[in-house]
């Protein structure tokens, strides 16, 4: 019998924010002798698995790594079935993640999509906007090096226009010009498919995260997975630079 792994879960220590790195579509369908855009296709049910039970626990904030800069370099066949299969997911799903109290968003650069795709996020982000129960954040064209380096720069023209002096610049005033200024750090960093490295994905934000690394394709996780991953989260103790000790006394 499958142990109930969401019995396992302390509700009092839940993760605020999960970032997932969904790794591994393309290994997936490789092994079953499918071309590569089946993987992305099977890898939206995980999404939607994942989804409903972050709400389910009361996860506020998961971001998931849908696109990166460099993912532009792929196959054109194969990019542009990526960014078909977005505005096929976003207007399928919308309504349900509505229903569901889900709050869509997304950080990058959404300029450099199609017309389309920019279309049906920007139509779901407006339709969800006041819900309060999860944010989802999609990171679309997204690269935590472009992240910083923008963040630079636009802290640069401020100090060149007289309106900051670089003795002001510290790090809430760094990341007010990240994509995620105004959401928490992760917590818990997950990624699938047996790589054990963060490409390029939200590397200011999680200096202190928790990673979470799984053999498992992407394809096929879902939610006992997902639960199994906030399990070994919340055996772990999160310091923070500090010692055991000097957490007992906090907490005393």
């Amino acid at each position: 019998m499958t142990p109930d792994l969401k019995a396992r879960i302390v509700a009092g220590y839940i993760p605020v924010h999960i970032a997932i790195i969904m790794d591994g579509n393309g290994r997936w369908a490789k092994r079953k002798g499918l071309p590569r855009v089946l993987g992305h296709r099977s890898g939206v049910k995980s999404v939607r698995e994942v989804t409903e039970a972050a709400v389910e626990i009361g996860v506020k904030y998961l971001t998931l790594y849908t696109f990166s800069t460099e993912n532009w370099s792929r196959p054109p066949a194969e990019v542009t079935a990526l960014m078909n299969l977005l505005v096929e997911t976003v207007r399928t799903e919308i309504d349900d993640l509505h229903r569901n109290g889900v709050r869509l968003t997304t950080i990058g650069d959404l300029s450099a999509l199609p017309v389309a795709s920019r279309k049906a996020l920007l139509e779901g982000i407006e339709q969800t906007r006041a819900n309060t129960r999860l944010t989802l954040v999609l990171a679309l064209n997204y690269s935590a090096r472009w992240e910083i380096l923008r963040a630079v720069r636009q802290l640069a023209q401020r100090a060149a226009a007289g309106q900051l002096q670089p003795s002001e610049i510290d790090i809430a005033t760094f990341e007010s010009e990240l994509c995620t200024a105004g959401i928490p750090d992760p917590d818990l960093l997950i990624r699938t498919g047996g790589e054990t490295r963060l490409s390029n994905f939200l590397l200011w934000q999680s200096a202190y995260t928790e990673l979470y690394f799984t053999p498992v394709f992407w394809p096929d996780f879902g939610r006992d997975d997902f639960f199994e991953a906030i399990v070994s989260y919340q055996q772990r103790e999160r310091r923070f630079g500090k010692i055991s000790e000097q957490l007992v006394e906090q907490q005393a």
